[in-house]
């Protein structure tokens, strides 16, 4: 249990704080600032300001967060007739705003806030030492800081390096960029499976076969090469998946050749369930190379046709929704839980087909996730203007909410799925 329980928050947190990672780069790259970068959830254990960012560690182990200016809610953090503490350099500008009561240093300005302006006109004013009598207004560095009520010291967030700020094709690219590295991550954990496990599918239309299965009954053997199916040329094993799982209780001709004989068997694919659809098996697999560059190289292969798997499982949705078809945070601890009983290699697989399913369905049109994010962009190139923020923000809401409503039936069918 407790094994499990730590597998699972490490595969979780892998997969956030590596696509979380990818936004963090891009939006560096692209002059915007990152605010925070957080490890975790909830109350801050420790943080370490650097080039601008600061990294935080969290108390819950379920994930991270990137704050990139302009994209929190920058106006809580300070408000008229709040008390402040301001620390100031030797002329001065302010160089820190300390919100925090638990964490307020003994030296610095104490000020009760009555007016500011943190994202153009850099000031703040405010009654000196509680004398209501005058308002003192003084000047804050482009690059002042701000404590906020928890003790977390932040950079302030000027217009110029906020993510608004940034070209579309900047922001654009700094949306795709958490997917991508998903699809980086899914590779780098096939390519170590590849090596570790010591051989890979072939991909070679070579096959090996499954004791009493369909195709051995009809005499195909290992390492047969199966050249055509129903006089389609299968040159490798994903023309032969295709061919044969197109064809449920249809019987079908397998042309095989084998040291340098050509003959043909006929057989009957099962029909076996695959979601709402039905796909034809005859318990043949794809044989194996124990090749070095092959098994490096399943990084790429191996992500590859789980892609293909993945959407060929998004199409089938069109055709028939149903919550079984979806997995929460449930089904991926349930998962998980059998994988960590089979070994690392599985915990690895888990990982893998984890991650490249959250790059693909965080490309997805839906508000709210990257996805929607990019067409709102995409939009705004072929309009050449932005969207109304009030606009943009309500449609990222109804999608925060739709997607929130998704999680909770979510997560209660696989309540009932896996423990009832």
């Amino acid at each position: 249990m407790i094994t499990t329980v730590i597998t699972f928050l490490i595969v979780f947190c892998i997969l956030v704080i590596v696509h979380e990672y990818g936004h963090f780069l891009a939006a560096k790259k692209s002059g915007i600032l990152v605010r925070e970068f957080s490890v975790g959830m909830g109350p801050k254990i420790v943080d370490l300001k650097r080039r601008g960012t600061t990294f935080t560690l969290r108390i819950l182990p379920i994930g991270g967060y990137v704050r990139m200016a302009g994209l929190d809610e920058e106006d809580e953090e300070l408000k008229a007739g709040q008390p402040v503490v301001l620390t100031t350099n030797s002329a001065g500008v302010v160089t820190t705003i300390n919100t925090s009561e638990k964490f307020r240093s003994a030296v610095g300005v104490p000020l009760i806030v009555t007016k500011f302006d943190l994202q153009d006109a850099l000031f703040i004013e405010g009654y000196e030492n509680g004398d209501e009598g005058a308002t003192k207004r003084f000047a804050v560095g482009h690059d002042a800081t701000i404590v906020e009520k928890d003790g977390t010291e932040v950079r302030i967030a000027p217009r110029d390096v906020q993510f608004q700020s940034a070209s579309v094709w900047r922001r654009l690219l700094t949306n795709f960029a958490g997917p991508f590295n998903n699809f980086i991550l899914a590779i780098v954990v096939f390519a170590l499976m590849g090596i570790l496990q010591g051989a890979v599918p072939s991909n070679s239309n070579q096959v090996q076969v499954i004791d009493n299965g369909v195709a051995q009954k009809a005499g195909v053997r290992n390492n047969d090469r199966i050249v055509a199916v129903d006089g389609q040329k299968t040159q490798n094993w994903s023309a032969i998946s295709k061919a044969v799982s197109s064809h449920p209780k249809q019987s079908i001709t397998l042309k095989l050749q084998k040291n340098g004989k050509t003959r043909s068997v006929r057989v009957t694919p099962k029909a076996v369930n695959n979601g709402q659809k039905k796909v034809g098996m005859i318990g043949i697999q794809s044989s194996m190379t124990t090749n070095l560059g092959s098994r490096i190289m399943y990084g790429f292969t191996g992500t590859w046709q789980m892609t293909k798997a993945l959407f060929s499982a998004l199409a089938q949705m069109l055709h028939g929704f149903s919550l079984n078809d979806l997995g929460g945070p449930v089904a991926i601890y349930a998962t998980t839980s059998k994988a960590t009983q089979q070994g690392f290699n599985a915990v690895l697989y888990i990982l893998g087909f984890l991650s490249l399913n959250l790059g693909i369905v965080n490309l997805l049109p839906i508000p709210a996730l990257d996805g929607g994010k990019i067409l709102l962009n995409l939009i705004e190139v072929v309009r050449r203007k932005p969207m109304k923020m009030e606009t943009e923000n309500m449609i990222t809401l109804v999608g925060f909410g739709f997607l929130m409503l998704l999680m909770l039936l979510v997560t209660w069918n696989d309540i009932q799925r896996y423990f009832f």
